[in-house]
């Protein structure tokens, strides 16, 4: 994943790759950094393991919480597929892989949204995907 785009890249597009970046290199504030002050991510929509009433984490504060409880702790991987931009968002479609402490590989196919305000700060993050998709590889 790299982190600089040509100048040509959709503003959505290129802020998805600054997005998957930070969140491979691990570092919290430069993720946070990319979003808008009453950013929502939802990864993913809905209830789940990390969102249990299923509004979505909000802002800065919301956002960081999700990050230290679901991405802090882990190694997190893209390998996109294909990315379709329209109008100020981009749908990326691929794999997320997650290896755990353990050595636990935990991988599920989903489709990424990424929307951006005109300045191209992130305003929305939704991942879709359940969790009757992931797929555990254990470790070892």
């Amino acid at each position: 994943m790299t982190e600089t785009a040509p100048t040509d890249v959709h503003p959505a597009l290129a802020a998805s790759r600054r997005s998957m970046a930070a969140v491979e290199a691990g570092d919290r504030e430069r993720w946070l950094d990319l979003f808008a002050p009453d950013a929502l991510v939802e990864d993913p929509v809905g209830v789940s393991m990390f969102d249990p009433v299923g509004d979505g984490h909000r802002g800065r504060d919301g956002i960081g919480a999700f990050f230290d409880a679901a991405i802090a702790p882990n190694q997190v991987r893209f390998a996109i597929e294909r990315s379709h931009v329209a109008g100020d968002e981009v749908a990326n479609v691929g794999t997320i892989t997650t290896t755990l402490p353990d050595g636990t590989r935990v991988l599920v196919d989903g489709v990424f949204t990424y929307r951006v305000d005109g300045d191209g700060r992130l305003l929305a993050l939704r991942a879709y995907w359940s969790e009757a998709d992931l797929r555990v590889e254990p470790a070892g």
